[in-house]
């Protein structure tokens, strides 16, 4: 457009000339903001502009936000419900691993108590123990299995292979009798090589202070003839067994002599009660001698 003094327009055509004079302004403006980097989006038309982030002035910033699109209402979903999954999976394996760890736990314990063992049955034995033969017959000393049925010595020989209990604090360690001097060790089975180191528990029977029948036995004239008295007790005598706790006293009550198989002498009591053995008469060797006793109350 050719220059030509203002008074030659119209109103109309200045009022043009400044419109366009403004948007060619703006377009500059627009143009230095996207070089220098203060304009992320939005497209400059005639008219107008589309939303987005537009500087209208130095300095001032102004966010349009575009409504979200459905993919990422979707994915946004979906993100919630896989976070909500994870927290439920947490939560069941802390729920899960509690429940292991308590079976776990009541498992160990289980293992950890001692089983009860039962006692051998004193119903095994055919003949009261600490039979031998005496040391003046021919062939010496020796067990005497002629007081064995012929048809039951299988089953003696066997029962010399039971195994002997392991120690504990609670077994007797050894035996007193004031009436006759008696001081020795007492030791867990009664078999030939046990009776040759002291007096021998049968095995199965109970501990000291226990209710039940615990049977001691020794030789009367071999291996240091602990019990070669035994005869000589009398009712109100006393019995002292020590264990590595304690010691406890019987009260004798009862002396008889008997057969070689009269092994209910040997039978379960619900008192607590101390049976001592041997073998009787001194140098004969063909009966037996049985001593028994109860716990004197503490």
């Amino acid at each position: 457009m050719r220059n030509h003094p203002v008074d030659d327009y119209t109103v109309e055509e200045i009022q043009a000339l400044l419109a366009e004079k403004r948007m060619k302004i703006r377009r500059e403006r627009l143009d230095y903001y996207r070089r220098t980097g203060r304009i992320a989006t939005g497209t400059v038309v005639e008219g107008g502009y589309k939303p987005g982030r537009i500087i209208n002035e130095p300095g001032e910033v102004r966010e349009v936000q575009a409504p979200p699109s459905k993919r990422r209402i979707w994915v946004d979903r979906l993100l919630i419900g896989i976070e909500v999954l994870a927290v439920i999976g947490l939560v069941f394996v802390l729920i899960n691993g509690y429940s292991l760890l308590k079976n776990i736990n009541k498992e160990a314990a289980s293992a950890q108590i001692q089983p009860t063992l039962a006692p051998t049955a004193i119903i095994r034995a055919v003949v009261l123990p600490s039979g031998h033969t005496p040391p003046n017959a021919p062939g010496g000393v020796k067990p005497n299995d002629e007081e064995i049925p012929a048809h039951l010595r299988p089953l003696v020989q066997s029962m010399a292979a039971i195994p002997i209990p392991t120690s504990s604090p609670e077994q007797a360690v050894r035996i007193q009798i004031p009436g006759i001097a008696v001081d020795a060790p007492v030791i867990q089975g009664d078999g030939w090589e046990q009776l040759k180191k002291g007096v021998g528990q049968h095995a199965g029977t109970p501990n000291p202070g226990q209710n039940g029948n615990l049977v001691l036995s020794a030789h009367n004239d071999v291996f240091g003839e602990i019990f070669r008295d035994l005869d000589k007790l009398k009712t109100g005598d006393t019995i002292i067994l020590f264990t590595n706790l304690r010691t406890y006293t019987y009260i004798v009550n009862q002396n008889r002599i008997v057969e070689p198989a009269q092994v209910e002498v040997m039978s379960p009591t619900s008192d607590s009660v101390v049976t001592l053995i041997s073998c009787y008469p001194y140098m004969i060797d063909n009966r037996r001698i049985v001593v028994t006793a109860v716990l004197k109350n503490s």
